[in-house]
């Protein structure tokens, strides 16, 4: 289950999970398609939460100090 409030080192860990799942060759291939679409879910939530820090490191960078987005 992907949760929006769910901390980048957790979502990870999730990922991972997910990876030993799908290499199981006796996962069906609706548990794969489902595991897939939650590895994507959480792939995207990762990428978010990683731009939401790259723009906070680029705002300390011009201002020296922290701004609100």
């Amino acid at each position: 289950m992907v949760d929006k409030e769910m901390k980048l080192e957790e979502a990870f860990e999730r990922l991972e999970h997910l990876m030993t799942k799908l290499e199981n060759p006796e996962v069906s291939l609706e548990d794969s398609f489902a595991y897939y679409q939650e590895g994507m879910k959480l792939l995207k939530l990762c990428n978010d939460s990683i731009d939401k820090v790259e723009k906070e490191l680029i705002i300390l960078g011009e201002n020296g100090e922290k701004d609100e987005l």
